[in-house]
C-alpha cells in the first residue's frame, strides 16, 4: 500500500465528492468524541452521539458540555439546537462509525481493549454494507485488525476487508486524534491527520468522511503504521520529559538551578531541552508509552527507562515537601493545582493528584488544594479529608506552599504573598521569591 496521500487541495476536492456521509454515530462522548461530533454536526451532519454515561447523555441532550473546553459549549449548544447532534445510550444505524472509547491500562500495564470489545459488539448489530468504520482511539499495534476480527465474528454474513480486501461490504480504518486540552476544537479542525486503512479503498473512504470538517492535510497510509505513528510521537515526548526530569534531579545533586540550566543549554541551535516538571500525566504521553513496551519489550528500553524515570518523579516531589515540612509539628500545606497541565481542568493521570494523595499519608497536619478549573475535588482526595479552598485562603494559613500546575493564577501571584512560606516549586515559576 502506499505511504501518503496526494496535496491537501486534491484531497480536499475529492474527498468531499468520493462519498458523503449523512449520517454518522460516534461512540464515546469524551474529550475526543464530543468534538468530534459537534464538529460534524456544524459541517451539516447528522450526528448520533452514544455514550455509556447516562448523566453525561442527560447534560449534552440539554444543550450543554460536560467537558471544559474553549468553544465546545457553543458548538454543543447550536449543533443539539438544530437537531443535527443527538445524544443517546444505543448504537443505531448509520453511514459511518467512529469509535472513540477509552483505552486505559490494566494494573499490570497491559493494554485494556474491552471498551473497544464492547463497541465492536454495539456496532456490529446494525451494519450495512458499504458502512464505514473508522476507530479514533489510542490503541495498541493491530488493535484495528482486532476490532475487524471481532466484527467478522459478530456478522458473518458481511465481509470485512482484513478477509475480502478492496471487495468487502464494509470499510475499516484507523485515524488517532491529535489535539491539546485547551485548545481541542481548534487542532481537531486545522492538525494534520493520520488515517491507516486496512485497504487503500478503507482509507480513501475515512479521508472523505474526515475532509468534512478537517482543514490539516490527511495523509493515508496502513492501519499498523497509523496505530505506531500516534505512540510514536506520545513516546518520543515523555522520552523528552523523562531526560528534563533526570537533568533536573542532577542539577538538585549538584545544588544548580534546572531552570537556569536548561535555558542556558537551549541557547545551543541544536538543542532544545523541556522544562522539568512533576511527573507527566494526560490522557496519553503517561499512558500509550506501555503500549508499545507491551507488543515489543525485548525492543523498547529507552522508552521504559522514560517512564520509570517520570513515574518516580512525584516521589521526589514528596521528598522535597517532607523536607520542607521538618521542624513544623503540624504544617499548613498548600498544594496549587490538580491538573496535569496549565489552565485547563484535565485531571486525567495527573501526578499532582498523586503527590497529594502521598502527602496525605505521609505528614501530619493540614492540606488544602487550590484548582481553579474544577468544582469538587476527585473522590479518591475527597475521601481523605483533603480541603478544596480558592488561592487567598489557601495562602493565607499556609506554611508551606507547592506549586504542582503552571496555572495562569498561579503565576501572577503576588511575592509578598509567599514571604515567610516554605515553598517547593516544581515548575519554576517562583525562582528569586
Amino acid at each position: 500500500m502506499r505511504g501518503v496521500s496526494q496535496t491537501k487541495s486534491a484531497q480536499r476536492d475529492g474527498g468531499r465528492q468520493e462519498r458523503p456521509w449523512q449520517r454518522i454515530c460516534v461512540l464515546g462522548l469524551g474529550y475526543v468524541g464530543l468534538p468530534t461530533a459537534a464538529a460534524l454536526a456544524a459541517k451539516g451532519c447528522n450526528v448520533i452521539g452514544v455514550d455509556v454515561d447516562s448523566n453525561r447523555v442527560a447534560i449534552i441532550k440539554q444543550g450543554r458540555t460536560p467537558i471544559t473546553e474553549p468553544e465546545l459549549s457553543s458548538m454543543v449548544e447550536d449543533a443539539v439546537a438544530s437537531g443535527r447532534l443527538q445524544a443517546q445510550s444505543a448504537v443505531v444505524a448509520a453511514d459511518a462509525f467512529i469509535v472513540a472509547v477509552p483505552t486505559p491500562l490494566k494494573r499490570d500495564r497491559e493494554p485494556d481493549l474491552r471498551h473497544l470489545r464492547a463497541a465492536a459488539s454495539e456496532v456490529a448489530k446494525v451494519l450495512v454494507p458499504n458502512n464505514l468504520v473508522v476507530l479514533e482511539s489510542t490503541s495498541p499495534v493491530g488493535s484495528t485488525e482486532a476490532f475487524c476480527d471481532w466484527l467478522a465474528a459478530a456478522r458473518p454474513d458481511l465481509s470485512f476487508p482484513h478477509l475480502a480486501g478492496a471487495a468487502s461490504d464494509i470499510r475499516v480504518a484507523y485515524s488517532p486524534e491529535r489535539v491539546l486540552p485547551g485548545a481541542i476544537v481548534r487542532e481537531l479542525v486545522e492538525n494534520d491527520r493520520i488515517i491507516g486503512g486496512i485497504t487503500p479503498e478503507c482509507g480513501e473512504a475515512a479521508r472523505s468522511l474526515f475532509l468534512q470538517f478537517v482543514h490539516g492535510e490527511c495523509s493515508v497510509t496502513n492501519a499498523r503504521t497509523a496505530e505506531l505513528v500516534k505512540l510514536t510521537e506520545n513516546a518520543h515526548r515523555d522520552v523528552n520529559i523523562a531526560f528534563a526530569n533526570e537533568i533536573a534531579l542532577v542539577c538538585d545533586a549538584h545544588g544548580v538551578d534546572p531552570w537556569e540550566l536548561i535555558g542556558l543549554a537551549n541557547r545551543h541551535p541544536r538543542v532544545s531541552v523541556l522544562q522539568p516538571g512533576p511527573g507527566v500525566g494526560g490522557h496519553c504521553i503517561a499512558v500509550d508509552p506501555w503500549f508499545l513496551v507491551h507488543s515489543a519489550p525485548e525492543l523498547t528500553p529507552i522508552i521504559q527507562t522514560a517512564r520509570h524515570v517520570n513515574d518516580r518523579r512525584p516521589d521526589w516531589v514528596v521528598d522535597r515537601v517532607e523536607a520542607a515540612c521538618r521542624g513544623i509539628a503540624r504544617p499548613d500545606i498548600a498544594c496549587l493545582g490538580l491538573a496535569y497541565k496549565a489552565d485547563v481542568g484535565d485531571l486525567r493521570e495527573s501526578p499532582a493528584i498523586e503527590i497529594v494523595k502521598k502527602l496525605r499519608t505521609r505528614i501530619t497536619g493540614r492540606i488544602v488544594v487550590v484548582e481553579p478549573h474544577i468544582d469538587n475535588l476527585p473522590v479518591e482526595l475527597a475521601d481523605d479529608g483533603i480541603d478544596l479552598v480558592d488561592l487567598d485562603e489557601a495562602l493565607e494559613g499556609a506554611t508551606v506552599a507547592v506549586l504542582l500546575t503552571d496555572h495562569r493564577e498561579f503565576l501572577e501571584i503576588d511575592p509578598g504573598c509567599l514571604r515567610g512560606k516554605r515553598l517547593v516549586d516544581t515548575r519554576g515559576a517562583w525562582r528569586g521569591f
